[in-house]
């Protein structure tokens, strides 16, 4: 039988779940080897600046390819900087493989520099872990790959010693029992789909609220059926913006589970949930009386409703049975119209002296129509989400790359990196704030290192908005929020990037227009009027 190496037999498992790239900071252990083999089979290294960045990019890479990401660190403090990164991998459900350096059992038996549990720290937010060690490590590489994509998905932390990296074992072809569960969960539910078409056939007007799950083609596909069989509005979550495209008739607006879409929400009186995973929605309790179809990969343990009624497993499947079995709504186009008109409205931004975010954002989008390709667009958390989910429009699944569950910062810019890879041929416009890019400055010397094509685009208030705004409603004094306004376009100049420091709208849309068009990554430093935040805040949370 063939011998292989583990480091070799991970690149070829790597390779032939269709990885393109690993994003990392190595250290002098196994990682070494995995980045050697990994180039022989054509999965190239992408050196990052920070752990977290690196797995943000690996789970951004997950999300966009349908297949796994990866990323490498060292061991202690590699290992503890990825933490944030895995944690958006596990809140988000994206198959991210994490390998970090480790040591040996004799190595512990002498050694506590930077020795700490890895296995035990990252327990909480990953499916699984190994140390790939012994003949059990073919074993646990195929089933932990097949666990990281197996639903709901997730990350797997894989502890790899250079000794276990170089060790050698026969090669058994495995995978057959993860094969078998994910066969076990594409069963119709044939009893609960005639419990749903009763409570179709007792609805004047349903509503669709469409959520992450529904992403892949198929089931976007038959969400977008299900909205036009059933002539009813649709909503979507951050994550699911697109799937729903913002021009189709039927698209409603965002639902974040706040206050903007209560009234549109309230006014249906059957409320299906077509892929939406809770952990997308507001810290708030749940605020319709309406009875709720839930159609989703699985039942999620913690949820903000008990459903009238489950559709779990084969979501495509389920949402084609309703849609072929129903004689459409009551809702008029003028009505669905209405809803998306007003709820919009809700979050324009007003009482602006200077260049507020939504002009930031509609000129973004009115110069990059003039590319061959819209952009795809990445948003960190912050204030200036707002305007970029409501104002940017979006027509396909992952036209917007955001952290909704984890909500973190500093997640726009490593996005935006992993999607220009992804992608090359398609412009990147990275949403960030400027506490959010402080926080992965660095990265922007990887987006020049990689030559991508992304234009940084900075809400530069010199504050961190959203919690100067709750101190102020508080009637606090201002401390702890704010800071000296940096200058982005010097940032970027010095990491080798083309920079633009702009304070007007006229001098905005200039630069957006050299910017967008530019060869190579570009960083716009927008100097804005945050003084509309709070009522954006209102209208959309109450």
């Amino acid at each position: 039988m063939t011998k292989r190496t583990v480091a070799e037999a991970l690149a070829d498992a790597f390779a032939a779940k269709g990885v393109k790239h690993i994003f990392g900071v190595p250290g002098g252990g196994s990682s070494l080897d995995i980045i050697e083999e990994a180039a022989k089979r054509g999965v190239d290294f992408i050196l990052t600046r920070t752990e977290s960045a690196a797995v943000m990019m690996a789970a951004a890479s997950a999300e966009l390819s349908g297949t796994l990401g990866v990323a490498l660190t060292t061991k202690g403090p590699g290992s503890a900087n990825a933490m944030n990164g895995i944690a958006y991998a596990s809140l988000e459900r994206l198959p991210v493989i994490l390998l970090t350096d480790g040591f040996t059992p004799k190595e512990q038996t002498y050694i506590t520099h930077q020795v700490f549990d890895q296995k035990a720290m990252l327990a909480p937010l990953t499916k699984g872990h190994s140390r790939l060690e012994g003949e059990s490590a073919n074993q646990d590489i195929d089933a932990y790959l097949n666990l990281a994509l197996t639903a709901p998905q997730g990350p797997i932390h894989f502890e790899l010693t250079s000794a276990a990296a170089r060790a050698a074992f026969t090669l058994e072809e495995l995978g057959e029992r993860i094969e078998k569960v994910r066969a076990r969960n594409q069963c119709v539910d044939k009893n609960g789909i005639a419990t749903a078409e009763r409570l179709l056939a007792d609805s004047d007007k349903p509503i669709l609220i469409v959520g992450m799950e529904v992403r892949e083609s198929d089931a976007a596909a038959a969400t977008r059926e299900l909205a036009r069989a059933l002539n009813c509005p649709a909503l979507t979550t951050y994550k699911a913006k697109g799937v729903v495209a913002d021009d189709d008739p039927y698209f409603a607006g965002i639902f974040t589970g706040g206050s903007k879409e209560a009234d549109c929400v309230s006014s249906a009186d059957l409320i299906i949930l077509c892929g939406v995973d809770p952990v997308e929605f507001i810290r708030q309790p749940w605020r319709y009386n309406a009875p709720v179809i839930d159609i989703a990969i699985g039942k999620h343990p913690v949820h903000y409703i008990e459903p009238t009624i489950g559709l779990y497993g084969p979501m495509a499947e389920h949402m084609s049975r309703l849609a072929s079995g129903s004689s459409g709504a009551a809702w008029t186009e003028q009505e669905i119209t209405d809803l998306r008109v007003d709820m919009r409205s809700r979050l324009n931004y007003t009482g602006s002296t200077g260049i507020n975010p939504q002009q930031v954002v509609e000129a973004a989008f009115s110069q990059a129509q003039f590319l061959a390709t819209i952009p795809r667009i990445t948003v960190d958390a912050g204030a200036h989400m707002f305007s970029a989910m409501e104002f940017w429009p979006c027509f396909a699944p992952n036209d917007v790359l955001i952290s909704n569950g984890l909500a973190t910062m500093a997640f726009a810019l490593p996005a935006a990196i992993a999607a220009s890879l992804h992608e090359p041929e398609r412009p990147v416009i990275a949403f960030t704030g400027d506490g959010g890019l402080l926080m992965c400055i660095g990265e922007l010397l990887t987006a020049v290192q990689c030559e991508t094509n992304i234009t940084v685009i900075v809400f530069n208030d010199a504050s961190l908005s959203l919690i100067d705004i709750k101190q102020q409603e508080l009637q606090l004094p201002s401390k702890g929020t704010r800071w000296p306004q940096p200058d982005f376009c010097k940032m970027m100049e010095g990491m080798g990037g083309r920079g633009y420091n702009v304070q007007t709208i006229e001098s905005y849309e200039k630069a957006l227009a050299d910017a967008l068009f530019h060869d190579g990554p570009a960083l716009v430093d927008v100097t804005i009027d945050a003084s509309g935040y709070s009522d954006q805040l209102k209208a959309l949370r109450g």
